[in-house]
């Protein structure tokens, strides 16, 4: 039967928070990032591809404790913000971070597509007739790389629903705080007849994934009417 504690409730806001928060604020580096990959003409410019695209060949694991590593009180920026009574590790801030750098790589590559695609001669028109750099983002590039940046945002934010292995590790697995839905079935899975309970998250989940690229299809199509 389809049940729901009041634990998984709090399990599945906390997902629905985290995801949306890592979306949120990677979407800024994100499009800077996928500008610079895709109109930036330097070297070693493939060097700083390979670095954003790592976290897609990693192990969510590996991620994870590199970024334990560097935040915890005894890492380099760890330790700084311990100076600042800041504490990272076994919170839910630390969720949103693990959950921002798996899915920061998804983001910009689509990002990246949507720029690549886009007319340089209109582009190059909007300069000729006066507008600045800002101006041209603003009004061109932006406006058609649409349907890009939204589809990136869908595939960050169900990925940060599914995000278990960086989390575990970074975040712990504490219940009220920084319990997910992923971290939620596999606590029920690793005790005896919690597999009805872990059943029951997992539709959830489903549930959340189908809803998440049913409403980007709908905005999908509405943006390519208009």
């Amino acid at each position: 039967m389809f049940t729901l504690s009041n634990d998984d409730l709090t399990a599945i806001r906390l997902s629905l928070q985290v995801a949306a928060t890592a979306t949120l604020i990677s979407l800024p580096p994100g499009i800077a990032a996928a500008y610079f990959l895709a109109f930036a003409k330097m070297r070693g410019k493939a060097l700083v591809e390979g670095l954003i695209n790592l976290p897609l060949v990693l192990p969510p694991v590996v991620v994870g404790y590199l970024l334990l590593l560097l935040l915890g009180r005894n890492g380099w920026l760890g330790g700084m913000l311990a100076d600042f009574n800041i504490r990272i590790i076994f919170t839910l801030t630390g969720a949103v971070i693990a959950s921002s750098v798996v899915g920061f790589p998804l983001l910009v590559r689509s990002i990246r597509i949507g720029l690549e695609g886009i007319d340089q001669h209109c582009i190059q028109a909007a300069r000729t007739l006066g507008a600045g750099w800002w101006d041209a983002l603003l009004t061109i590039i932006l406006p058609l790389s649409g349907r890009a940046i939204l589809a990136g945002m869908t595939l960050m934010f169900a990925r940060s629903l599914g995000e278990f292995g960086a989390t575990i590790i970074l975040a712990g697995n504490i219940p009220g705080v920084t319990q997910t839905i992923p971290l939620a079935i596999y606590q029920y899975t690793s005790i005896p007849g919690g597999d009805r309970m872990a059943l029951s998250l997992c539709l959830v989940s489903i549930s959340l994934s189908f809803v998440v690229l049913l409403a980007s299809e709908a905005v999908n199509r509405t943006m390519s009417r208009n």
